[in-house]
């Protein structure tokens, strides 16, 4: 036994005296990063063997040093070797921010006006043969006659019937329109038709121009809406706005949940039951609109400092 060994001394191999942790114990360096040590010191060696220049063997090292660990052949903007696709990801990248910038623009120049004004939310998959297809038409062709410019997201189904009902009636129906791969066609019943390439310039501008949205029977999308409205009244976000869901037999269960799983279980409070009302037949839908901002005394304005964090 030799001395070293008697002494209780490790014989483990050294670690590389430039690798330690915070508390000034040397650490192995991560396997990954002595193979690719490894591959680049031995392609530096066969290029220099084989007479190619310093930058040649340079080149050649960090290409078998990038080999060797695959992770790093994962292209990203800083580390592309073509510096013309790099470019042009970047060039893509700022370009989707113009267009994004040029929608809000464009919607605050159409609609900045139009007020007051309600959003209708529903499927697109609900026809003319459906009940609530006939009330959406009853529905915004009330608040039309009442002065309120009506928005739809300008497709079929309900969008169709919102524009149509409102088309018919004394004020402007708007349709924001959503460009998606399956191509959707506009109905022939909107006034004001604006086209998104962005779902969530589109959730925006509904937002920002409603001063009351009405809520028929959809699917996930109509639930995105639905959701996205109370989040941002909920969290002061948005300024409160009536929320009026048509159909009792259809958003029952959607209401039965709220209450009876996210009341007990703290998810939600009880006054946030309170920014949806539920209505079944069209001459409600106006009437709890209205009773609404009679309620509270109308519209209050919002003061300068906090007008900025609203939509």
């Amino acid at each position: 036994m030799t001395g070293a060994a008697a002494g209780g001394a490790s014989t483990a191999p050294l670690a590389d005296p430039d690798v330690a942790d915070i508390s000034g114990d040397t650490v192995q360096p991560p396997p990954e990063a002595a193979s690719e040590h490894a591959a680049a010191i031995a392609a530096a060696a066969d290029a220099a063997a084989a007479g190619h220049p310093p930058e040649v063997a340079a080149e050649k090292a960090a290409a078998a040093a990038a080999r060797a660990n695959p992770r790093k052949m994962i292209p990203s903007l800083r580390a592309l070797a073509d510096e013309d696709r790099a470019t042009a990801k970047k060039a893509r990248a700022s370009w989707q921010m113009f267009t994004i910038m040029a929608e809000f623009i464009e919607a605050t120049e159409y609609l900045s006006e139009i007020r007051p004004a309600v959003s209708i939310y529903g499927s697109a998959r609900l026809r003319e043969d459906s009940p609530y297809y006939q009330r959406t038409i009853e529905i915004a062709r009330l608040f039309s006659d009442a002065g309120f410019a009506v928005i739809s997201g300008g497709g079929p189904g309900i969008m169709e019937a919102a524009n149509k009902g409102a088309h018919a009636g004394k004020s402007a129906s708007v349709g924001l329109n959503i460009e998606l791969p399956h191509e959707q066609q506009g109905n022939p019943y909107q006034d004001i038709a604006m086209r998104f390439r962005h779902f969530f310039t589109r959730k925006v501008t509904f937002v920002k121009n409603s001063d009351a949205f009405i809520v028929m029977p959809g699917g996930f999308g109509t639930l995105d809406e639905l959701a996205e409205v109370l989040t941002l009244v909920q969290t002061g976000k948005s300024r409160s706005v009536p929320v009026i869901m048509f159909g009792s037999r259809f958003w029952k269960g959607l209401l039965d949940w709220f209450r009876f799983t996210l009341l007990p279980m703290g998810l939600i409070a009880e006054h946030d039951l309170d920014l949806m009302k539920i209505v079944d037949e069209p001459h409600e839908v106006l009437e709890a609109v209205y009773d609404y901002y009679e309620q509270r005394g109308g519209d209050k304005p919002i003061p300068p400092k906090e007008e900025m964090f609203y939509l």
